[in-house]
């Protein structure tokens, strides 16, 4: 039983081994005992060769009463185990890397205790705070969060149709998939006429098609509707009309006695009988005049808003164009076909292009001797992102070892992760899956130099170098698209990255080198 401060006044600092809690098998020193059977060797203390009183045993196995390994270490500074020499250690220094001892987990979230040769598998699989990608996004999300975050947030997640027709779709595209869905329904095209027929949009054609003659009448119908309007209309001109040229008439006549009365005026009656005659017929001819002005303008106004011409000529349109749909409704069927099977053929087409363009902008970026300059641009944004929780880490290009070599790729945090997370930038290597990995030898074992560059010229570059622990899962053979990462979480604290004096941030850039020591690595 190990512990980690004194007890009841005795000193401990090795581990002590006792046979249980309710048997005390210490025995008092310096007493002589009489054994019946002859004493074991693994019951004598190693350094007085009595029987153990109080027994503890060092880290090579040996064991010894509590006053002779405490003599031990008054003796000598650093204590020797007498048998083989080995340096006893004190409890505190086996502590720090007992396989045995619960530790913490790294995820600020989680608040699991394991064992510390556990923490790696809990790390990777257990933990429901750990970060996994989204099957559909490919984004990183806590593993706890990850079916709300498919079912009911991830732009990407495949979804039924609302129309409940067979297609299965992206969330993001829902509506675009609306306005050509075949379950979705619509009125029909001759609705205007008189058509009443509602149906799914996959329906509607062969409706069209069918009723083809019911629609001919219905258009039919409302064009007569339309033609006796037109007539109607004309009459009623008519009848203005003349109405307007009796005006005009009677306008004449007014005229031709006005003039008579005029000549009276000159040659008989009295002054004042002819200014009330005249008076008379000029308050006569005014008013005529009104009213003609306005059957004028009234007719001008009606000729206009009832100049039906062109809508005769549209009618005429539209049934031409039927005949000509019912000329042409085979051909029209056939070309359909045969536009869907071109559309088809070009969306394949344009999807292999994108996906060509994609790959040839990696090849064309991507290193071959071992060594990754990335550059990350706006790390203001980035940050904040990462310290909102929408993009907590980034990776950059994948880069290889050669053209045949362990195709490799860097991961930042740039808020932090684990015991960085908040304070300093994390940066991590990874291992990713290769075209040529059945190739290669497994696991990787090269030494691996991550760097973060002075841009000031002076090269007062930040970097920190570990060898590849052939152990790690982080670097056997992928089985998935990469590796579980492995780095530095207190890469760079950020009071000193984005330190005015420093120059490791320049125009809100910053530039990462990862290096991979090529010693002894055979090229294929």
């Amino acid at each position: 039983m190990a512990c980690s401060e004194e007890q009841g006044g005795v000193p401990c600092g090795f581990i002590r081994q006792n046979s249980g809690n309710s048997t005390s098998l210490d025995f008092e020193p310096d007493a002589e005992y009489q054994f019946v059977e002859q004493l074991e060797e693994r019951y004598r203390c190693a350094f007085c060769r009595s029987v153990l009183h109080n027994p503890h045993q060092t880290g090579c196995g040996h064991r010894f009463c509590q006053h002779c390994i405490l003599s031990l270490r008054e003796l000598n500074a650093v204590p020797l185990c007498p048998v083989d020499k080995e340096v006893i250690k004190s409890q505190e220094d086996h502590l720090q890397h007992c396989l045995f001892q619960a530790v913490q987990c790294s995820n600020e979230s989680c608040r699991e205790p394991v064992l510390r040769k556990d923490l790696k598998e809990h790390l990777s699989a257990d933990c429901p705070f750990r970060e996994e990608k989204c099957l559909y996004c490919k984004k990183d999300v806590v593993v706890i969060n990850l079916q709300n975050h498919e079912e009911n947030l991830c732009p990407e997640y495949p979804v039924s149709c609302p129309n409940k027709c067979l297609q299965i779709i992206p969330r993001t595209e829902v509506d675009e998939h609306l306005a050509v869905c075949p379950e979705a329904e619509q009125d029909c095209p001759f609705k205007h006429y008189g058509c009443t027929v509602k149906n799914k949009r996959g329906n509607l054609q062969e409706h069209e098609h069918s009723a083809l003659r019911d629609h001919m009448l219905l258009v039919l119908e409302k064009n007569f509707r339309l033609e006796e309007q037109i007539s109607d209309l004309y009459k009623s001109l008519e009848q203005k009309e003349s109405k307007i040229q009796q005006l005009a008439e009677t306008v004449n006549k007014f005229e031709k006695e006005f003039k008579q009365f005029a000549q009276l005026f000159g040659k008989n009656g009295t002054f004042l009988s002819n200014i009330q005659v005249l008076a008379s017929h000029i308050d006569k001819s005014a008013w005529l005049e009104v009213q003609v002005r306005q059957l004028l303008q009234m007719a001008n106004q009606q000729q206009s808003k009832f100049d039906l011409r062109p809508l005769v000529e549209a009618i005429d349109t539209v049934k031409q164009k039927i005949t000509l749909l019912e000329t042409h409704d085979q051909r029209l069927v056939v070309l359909e076909g045969e536009t869907n099977k071109h559309d088809a053929h070009i969306n394949i087409h344009k999807a292999q292009l994108n996906k060509n363009e994609e790959r040839f902008k990696l090849l064309e970026s991507a290193c071959y001797n071992g060594k990754l300059i990335w550059k990350v641009t706006d790390y203001k944004l980035k940050k904040k992102e990462a310290l909102d929780g929408h993009t907590v880490s980034i990776f950059s290009q994948p880069f290889y070892t050669s053209r045949c070599g362990y195709r490799l790729c860097a991961r930042a945090y740039l808020n932090g992760d684990g015991s960085g997370k908040g304070t300093h930038l994390s940066l991590y290597f990874v291992v990713m899956r290769g075209e040529f990995d059945s190739l290669l030898q497994w696991p990787f074992r090269q030494r691996v130099t991550l760097m973060l560059l002075d841009q000031s010229g002076k090269r007062n570059h930040i970097m920190e170098t570990f060898k590849a622990d052939p152990n790690s899962s982080s670097f056997k053979r992928p089985d998935g698209e990469m590796n579980i990462a492995s780095g530095c979480p207190r890469f760079v604290a950020h009071s000193t990255l984005e330190n005015a004096k420093n120059t490791y941030i320049k125009d809100d850039t910053l530039f990462l080198k990862v290096a991979v020591d090529l010693t002894d690595l055979e090229d294929l």
